[in-house]
């Protein structure tokens, strides 16, 4: 096989992509995220080693964080970017090694993915391509072990992506990152049983919740918390930028820098909930959801005309007709996609390229019409409370199912639609990612003035 990844839930069969990505990446990308990951690990486990002493890196709690996230799917397919990361990774390790040397620190028993070295970009292939059974996920050949490893790293990629929104606002906590570098550490550590994997496993979890509450501190605290909002689907005769992922603060900045100029903007996929926090309702320009579910791209890009913007993940290989008009940011790439740098210190990122390239182009091409309705995160639940539990009471609420995770473009992802038609008029949906996509344009009505889908 010229490649092996099994991350995502669309993978082959089930069992692994190993030819190419059903995600559109080449093995030679898939092999240098691979890469990418092994050195993260040389770098984890000398950066443990600066924790125990009480050595702060400068930079290397968000180099970490930025590597992580660049792996996760669909979110970065630039060879490019992934070479200059792993020359930087090595030398931030090597850097790290050096002044732990420096301070006495015994650094005899590292291992081999904190040894290893390249001198060019052409190594750096050679080594991702013909090293997998080193540093890809077949390299552990125990069954049990590999897949607790993975679901760790896993969860550390998902881990790196909140923290790193969060830290874009200014709140973070070092006891993450921390736990992050011992955590992928520990997945080089060939003493650790089944059961010490379990273990780690289950305190991923812990600070997956941990990393969740700070980012909900952040977004909250700056933007203030989401609130019951209906959210316009269809379009206005104006140029406009569509905004895909989930960093607010990007969005943020773009608003800023689109006021009197003439362009719309308009959310896309999992950037919906923005909507729902009170401090983006001051942007009349700010003016509404286009489309629906990551997948559904292609055809939705093509008709709305303007530039799209990633923030985050979820890109799928673009038609010719739109990729001249793609940009990315932060840790999401594409070979022939323009990329806005990342800010300076704190200062805003200059979006002024995708604005003027918005001015040049037509206004969207309307799809769907209507509103939606959302905003139902846990400030607004607990201010519905009484309402709540007084139909829960009285018998008009029977149930609550909770409908969460990441629409499919598989046609038996329709199950869900059915699910959500077929339920009794007395029943709550509560739901969470993109699945929302799969039943948040049904009329399914409500319950003494609750929707019966509650977007959490």
């Amino acid at each position: 096989m010229s490649m092996f990844c099994y991350q995502c839930q669309e993978t082959v069969g089930g069992k692994g992509c190993t030819k190419v990505g059903v995600c559109g990446k080449t093995a030679d990308l898939a092999n240098l995220q691979d890469l990418m990951i092994y050195t993260l690990k040389g770098i984890a486990e000398v950066g443990v080693k600066a924790d125990e002493i009480g050595y702060e890196v400068p930079g290397l709690d968000r180099f970490m964080m930025d590597g992580l996230f660049m792996t996760i799917t669909n979110a970065n397919f630039d060879k490019e970017r992934f070479l200059k990361k792993i020359k930087e990774g090595l030398k931030l390790r090597d850097e790290i090694k050096e002044n732990l040397k420096e301070k006495g620190v015994d650094l005899s028993h590292l291992k081999d993915a904190a040894t290893f070295s390249v001198n060019s970009d052409d190594d750096i292939v050679y080594k991702a391509n013909n090293d997998k059974e080193r540093v890809g996920v077949l390299a552990t050949k125990d069954e049990d072990i590999r897949s607790l490893r993975e679901l760790i790293t896993y969860g550390l990629k998902g881990m790196a992506a909140y923290a790193e929104h969060a830290d874009n606002l200014g709140y973070n906590d070092p006891e993450i990152p921390k736990f992050m570098r011992r955590a992928l550490a520990a997945t080089m550590d060939d003493s650790l049983t089944v059961e010490d994997l379990i273990k780690l496993t289950m305190e991923t979890g812990e600070y997956g919740v941990k990393v969740m509450a700070l980012l909900d501190k952040a977004n909250t605290s700056t933007y203030g918390n989401p609130e019951i909002t209906e959210v316009n689907i269809g379009t206005r005769n104006n140029p406009a930028i569509l905004v895909s992922g989930h960093d607010l603060r990007d969005l943020e900045e773009l608003l800023e820098q689109t006021k009197g100029t003439g362009v719309d903007v308009y959310t896309h996929g999992e950037m919906l909930p923005a909507h729902y926090y009170p401090a983006f309702k001051k942007y009349d320009h700010f003016v509404g959801n286009y489309g629906n579910a990551w997948w559904k791209q292609k055809e939705e890009f093509e008709k709305f005309n303007g530039p799209i913007l990633f923030t985050t993940n979820c890109i799928v290989p673009p038609k010719e007709s739109y990729a001249d008009r793609v940009y990315t940011t932060n840790s999401t790439g594409y070979p022939g996609f323009k990329h806005i740098p990342d800010r300076v210190g704190d200062e805003p990122k200059d979006f002024s390229e995708i604005i003027e390239h918005a001015k040049r182009l037509p206004a969207p091409t309307q799809i769907e019409s209507g509103k939606i309705v959302g905003g139902f995160a846990h400030a607004q639940v607990f201010a519905l409370a009484d309402k709540i539990v007084e139909a829960v009471k009285s018998g008009a609420i029977k149930k609550f199912f909770v409908m969460a995770g990441c629409d499919g473009r598989m046609k038996q992802r329709n199950y869900y639609t059915e699910f959500a038609k077929a339920l009794p008029k007395d029943t709550v949906i509560l739901t969470a990612g993109c699945a929302k996509y799969k039943y948040n344009k049904l009329n399914l009505g409500d319950i003494n003035g609750i929707t019966s889908v509650l977007d959490a």
